[in-house]
């Protein structure tokens, strides 16, 4: 009988243990960052996991995804820049213009809700608040303009990927992602090919500069913060 109350004791001791542990907003933070939380929706929690220039990224519904993520060999076909303004998170993208998007509508906009938020990886040390605010600015000269569906390297128009990569060369030198030619993804997909005959008629513009958001997500200077999905 002492060695079943003292079992039982030790059991219930260890019990309470473990739920404080789990439910110290500490180690539950942690949790949430390291795990992959299926369907959650924008909490407090989450959103505390976002920070001023987090970059993050999805699998878009838009016509062209499908043949975005067969040329780049990727599950990411859409990407925009978090910003923090007047307290709320946005996206900051290039989709059917250059437009500032509320986080909850960007991410309702993805395929199954997903999607994935990297940050730079000396972030505290580069992201001032100065720097922020210069990214910003910059920003503000493409705001507005329309998509760039044919991917050419000029101001004119602007996609995803291109938007992400010259806000943060003009603004800190660092560039994010290896720049390539259009010749460097993979045509050779019935579809990419359809795309691309719809785009460009014969006259395909292959040595073209061209930033994917595949290309980006790869980049050595950024880290996997937060995943809510793959």
């Amino acid at each position: 009988m002492k060695i079943t109350f003292l079992l039982i004791l030790t059991i219930n001791v260890c019990s309470s243990f473990i739920v404080q542990k789990i439910y110290s907003p500490g180690l539950f933070n942690h949790v949430i960052k390291n795990l992959n939380p299926r369907n959650l929706t924008i909490t407090e929690v989450q959103q505390e996991e976002f920070n001023d220039g987090d970059l993050i990224f999805q699998t878009s519904k838009s016509p062209q995804s499908n043949a975005i993520q067969l040329a780049t060999k990727s599950k990411y076909s859409h990407c925009g820049i978090i910003y923090k303004i007047d307290g709320n998170f946005i996206v900051f993208e290039a989709s059917s213009k250059v437009k500032k998007t509320p986080i909850k509508e960007w991410i309702k906009s993805g395929k199954d809700k997903n999607y994935v938020v990297k940050r730079l990886k000396n972030a505290s040390e580069i992201l001032t608040s100065a720097t922020l605010e210069k990214m910003k600015l910059i920003g503000n000269k493409f705001n507005g303009k329309n998509y760039d569906s044919t991917f050419e390297w000029t101001d004119e128009k602007i996609y995803c990927s291109e938007l992400i990569w010259k806000i943060y060369y003009q603004a800190t030198g660092i560039q994010i992602g290896k720049l390539k030619k259009l010749k460097d993804f993979d045509l050779t997909s019935l579809i990419v090919k359809q795309i691309m005959a719809n785009k460009y008629g014969v006259k395909i513009p292959f040595n073209n500069t061209v930033i994917s958001p595949d290309d980006i997500f790869k980049s050595e200077l950024l880290f996997r913060h937060f995943i809510n999905h793959f």
